[in-house]
């Protein structure tokens, strides 16, 4: 396995937007490695950083992000995000926890060296807008999903998008998972839509990721909670993995695809998946949650993702 840190926990990642000549740089959520169950993770999470020239070797440069040490938004735990980069500045949208209540919301960090990043002062930029997204008072479990911001350039070069995972504010909870979005001009000032994706098949659609190939647009995401209604009708499906949404245009509707799950199995052996392009074709990468029920918490191996001439994406899970 390419990275498997030994001092500290690892799961979620991304990547800054990489140039050619230049080290690739992932960046991924982080606990330490003496907790007693590693479950626990979430709430103890941070961002580590590391580099690589050829997505093999990886060399750990310590923490990019922690809680903030005085009462705050984001002042318990920092969950996933993304990076894009904009004027010669990266902004990195992250999600965030505060010791006040169960809420995630939405931030930003900026920086001109991927190494020293300043919070941005209106934080938090985006919380869960009870018209349509679940809030407290509708919220089953006592907390309010609304996480992992995609951002990416409008292709229609119009603005910024950003992809959401968030749940509707009714029915079954395992059927609430949706795909929020939020429209910007300026990668500051963010308006929040309806959903873009139909609530019934997921309790959640985890890490979003929008890819545009060809004339095609999909939708990554990750999910170990199909709802009952799914597991009745596909009671043999192995759904704890890495899949993908489709749709017309980058603004959806998006649907799932009506293919079996991409990179998926009982345990989430390929859990939060990425694409990212390498020497001109695009290669897969995953976060190997666990391993023979055993907690993991190692990168993959980069394979080649495959398109088929229908458009449907596939990857060597044995060479993962």
């Amino acid at each position: 396995m390419p990275y498997l840190p030994q001092d500290h926990l690892m799961w979620d990642f991304w990547f800054a937007p990489h140039r050619e000549g230049e080290p690739w740089r992932l960046f991924y959520l982080r606990a330490p490695a003496s907790l007693a169950d590693p479950e626990d993770r979430h709430w103890q999470a941070e961002v580590g950083h590391a580099v690589s020239d050829d997505l093999l070797t990886w060399h750990d440069r310590g923490v990019a992000l922690t809680p903030s040490t005085s009462p705050a938004w984001d002042d318990k735990a920092i969950w996933t995000g993304s990076i894009i980069e904009h004027g010669g500045v990266s902004y990195w949208f992250y999600t965030a926890l505060t010791h006040q209540d169960h809420a995630q919301r939405i931030g930003l960090a900026t920086s001109t060296d991927l190494h020293t990043w300043h919070r941005h002062a209106a934080n938090p930029l985006l919380e869960a807008d009870p018209r349509w997204y679940e809030s407290f008072e509708t919220s089953e479990d006592g907390h309010v999903a609304f996480r992992d911001p995609w951002v990416i350039r409008h292709p229609g070069g119009h603005g910024w998008l950003m992809y959401i995972t968030a749940r509707a504010n009714e029915g079954p909870m395992d059927e609430r998972g949706v795909v929020g979005l939020a429209r910007s001009r300026d990668l500051l000032h963010w308006t929040l839509g309806a959903p873009v994706s139909t609530p019934g098949d997921f309790g959640e659609l985890e890490v979003p990721q929008y890819l545009h190939i060809g004339d095609r647009h999909y939708l990554l995401f990750c999910t170990g909670k199909p709802s009952s209604e799914r597991r009745r009708r596909e009671p043999y499906a192995r759904w704890t993995g890495t899949h993908y949404l489709v749709a017309d245009g980058p603004e959806g509707p998006w649907s799932i695809a009506p293919d079996p799950p991409m990179a998926a199995d009982e345990e989430g052996q390929w859990y939060a998946g990425r694409v990212v392009e390498d020497a001109g074709r695009k290669v897969f990468l995953a976060w190997r949650r666990k391993v023979n029920g055993r907690f993991l918490g190692g990168l993959s191996r980069p394979v080649a993702l495959d398109v088929s001439d229908d458009g449907r994406l596939s990857v060597d899970l044995i060479a993962l």
